[in-house]
């Protein structure tokens, strides 16, 4: 039962919550301070906050108590903080040039991020439905703000107000489905309530009812098919930090405080509410693989992506209630999934700003063509992230599933894990054709160079001159293609090029041919910033890791699963 006596409480428990709430205030205390070019500052203020938390809240591995009777400090949730706070690092790296590009105030940015990670965090200590309940709140109402953050952006507005309108309905349809049980049973401490589902309580229209209103609210927070509608729109229209923050630690957030509920709370219901569950896996991963097929934007396509990230981590979750240590070992591979998740989105979002930061937020498909020419690095995490997100060997993709799959198998869910694996075998065929853009096609605005343009190119070139190309369009760096005439001028040799203006290639040691029957012209290597390429970098390494040294990760999981289960 919930216990609020001061005199009992044990405040070193939620430590690692209260520096989170403290940075809050001191983010927005320097942005009043700071102008310009200072919210770098702030975004570094951000990062040593969280990495700080980080500390305290490894401080508390091997903890088991509880916090007033409804927050539970355990291993459990130590890691899941752990991981939102490493979230939240990741995202602020990722977002410093995003945000000087395209916010107008970007220091109160990172005080909503963090306050997002301060709800999570409570989501998966909660062992009591209004706590969580106010604790998803809190995750959402800095979701709300920070998707319609780009104030001057039509589709970053239309994006908040999407996700306000069926976040609020999604909120209210939870809510009234806590007050129902609360009504059936009396507490909504889940302790309580999986007492109360144990005897003929289970069998009431009211109990029931609110039970399938609490799953769709869930379902609605980690995005499960049918409650998925949001996604793609979201995604899409938000800062595309902001579409990495909701896909990664929201997404992980929903499932910590979903698996929590399962355990604690539903357990004498675990045959319908594993079918239930494996249902939704099914509907999930296949309608997010099939529909990512047909998508052109980058962002929408990563949406569906996750929408089919979330199938498989369901299924993991519908093998809970299997007899003896299998329940264990199918929540430490959903452990696995969301951390290896983690890595390989931000990771994929890294490299899809890189691209965007110098391409004026271009975010289609075909804006990538080329892209291993002009960010080799950006084409690299991108190219790593979807080989890990289809399963592909030596990546943390390929491990987590195989942590994952092989309990569920072990459940006599066989057949659960072929629809997972033949959705996974259809994921990397979109996956595949973005990589082929990337490093197959020539960017946008560079056309073949006559013989005549090559010639004179070289013989320039040998001088230490600066030539000219005439008829040929030119991409710069700054990721803005030209007019292409090239194409249609091109091919009439020097005589038919009067009416263009000379293009100036600029200095030798800038330039590049590419040796072959149609050379063409390559762009510079777009910059990346000092504090991006950390972001990527560190993305990029946990992957690797993940997937070739899964064993320290594999430890985490453990302890973490044995803290669920434990009575």
């Amino acid at each position: 039962m919930p216990n609020f006596d001061p005199a009992t409480l044990d405040y070193v428990l939620l430590a690692p919550q209260f520096i989170v709430t403290g940075l809050i205030f001191v983010c927005l205390s320097l942005d009043l301070m700071v102008y310009g070019r200072g919210h770098r500052f702030i975004g570094w203020v951000a990062i040593m906050g969280l990495a700080v938390g980080i500390g305290a809240q490894a401080s508390l591995w091997g903890v088991r108590s509880s916090f007033a009777g409804v927050l539970r400090v355990d291993d459990y949730s130590n890691l899941f903080n752990i991981i939102f706070m490493a979230a939240g690092i990741g995202v602020v790296f990722l977002s410093f040039d995003y945000a000087e590009r395209f916010f107008t105030q970007p220091g109160e940015f990172y005080a909503f991020l963090v306050a997002g990670v301060l709800g999570m965090g409570l989501m998966a200590q909660a062992q009591e439905l209004l706590t969580a309940y106010i604790a998803l709140e809190l995750l959402s109402f800095s979701s709300y703000v920070l998707v319609s953050y780009a104030k001057t952006n039509l589709k970053s507005n239309e994006a908040g107000l999407k996700y306000i309108i069926l976040g609020s309905f999604s909120s209210a349809i939870l809510l009234y489905g806590v007050s129902l049980l609360f009504g059936a049973v009396g507490s909504t401490m889940f302790t309580d309530i999986r007492a109360a589902l144990g005897t003929s309580v289970a069998t009431s229209a009211v109990a029931q009812i609110a039970l399938i209103m609490i799953t769709a609210g869930l379902a609605f927070k980690v995005a499960a098919v049918p409650f998925h509608m949001y996604s793609p729109d979201v995604y899409e229209g938000a800062p595309t930090p902001i579409t990495a923050f909701l896909s990664v630690a929201s997404k992980a957030a929903g499932f910590a405080l979903t698996m929590r509920f399962v355990v604690m709370a539903l357990w004498p219901l675990r045959g319908p509410v594993s079918d239930v569950i494996a249902f939704l896996a099914i509907l999930t991963m296949t309608l997010g693989n099939v529909v990512a097929l047909r998508q052109t934007n980058i962002k929408r396509l990563m949406a569906y992506s996750s929408i089919a990230q979330a199938g498989y981590a369901l299924i993991g979750v519908a093998a809970f209630f299997a007899a003896g240590d299998i329940a264990e070992q199918a929540s430490r591979g959903v452990i696995l999934q969301l951390i290896g998740y983690l890595f390989t989105t931000l990771a994929a979002f890294g490299g899809i700003i890189a691209f965007q930061v110098v391409a004026d937020g271009k975010e289609n498909i075909s804006d990538l063509a080329g892209l291993s020419r002009r960010s080799p690095f950006a084409a690299f995490a991108i190219m790593s992230a979807l080989f890990s997100l289809a399963g592909m060997p030596i990546f943390s993709g390929f491990m987590t599933k195989l942590f994952l799959f092989a309990p569920v198998a072990r459940a006599d869910l066989l057949w659960l894990v072929g629809i997972a694996v033949l959705n996974s075998t259809i994921s990397l065929y979109y996956y595949l054709q973005v990589i082929r853009v990337m490093y197959s096609e020539s960017p946008a605005g560079v056309t073949a160079m006559n013989a005549s343009a090559v010639a004179a190119i070289k013989a320039a070139s040998v001088h230490h001159e600066e030539p000219v190309l005439v008829g040929a369009a030119v991409a710069h760096g700054s990721g803005h293609a030209p007019d292409n005439h090239g194409s249609s001028h091109g091919s009439h040799g020097a005589d038919s090029h009067d009416d263009v203006a000379p293009v100036s290639l600029g200095p030798w040691w800038r330039r590049r041919l590419t040796d072959g029957m149609e050379p063409e012209l390559r762009f510079p290597i777009d910059p990346i910033s000092i504090e991006l390429g950390i972001g990527i970098t560190l993305a990029l390494a946990g992957t690797f890791a993940l997937g070739l040294y899964p064993a320290p990760f594999v430890n985490l999981a453990y302890d973490a699963s044995m803290a669920l289960f434990a009575k």
